[in-house]
């Protein structure tokens, strides 16, 4: 029961918002284009955080070896034998 009020009163809020943003000077095109823009910027953010996290994740796991020479704690390994 609640839920069905509680859906019906945002329904409402957004109508009333949608209404006093019309009033104002604003536009349904101008919100479209928000959303398109927010859209890109937020594909463009989404691209650059996975290409990190990538990076991030072949670090942690040993796949990205750094060309300077071996690190601190692979200095103190012994050297494996593959036979």
């Amino acid at each position: 029961m609640w839920n069905f009020v509680s859906l019906f009163i945002s329904i409402a809020a957004l109508i009333v918002a949608c209404i006093a943003y019309q009033r104002s000077g604003g536009s349904v095109d101008e919100i479209k284009k928000k959303v398109e823009e927010l859209g890109i910027t937020t594909e463009s953010l989404r691209t650059k955080m996975a290409d990190l996290l990538n990076s991030f994740e072949k670090k942690l796991r040993g796949e990205d070896k750094p060309s300077a020479g071996p690190s601190s704690d692979q200095k103190d390994e012994p050297p494996k034998n593959n036979a």
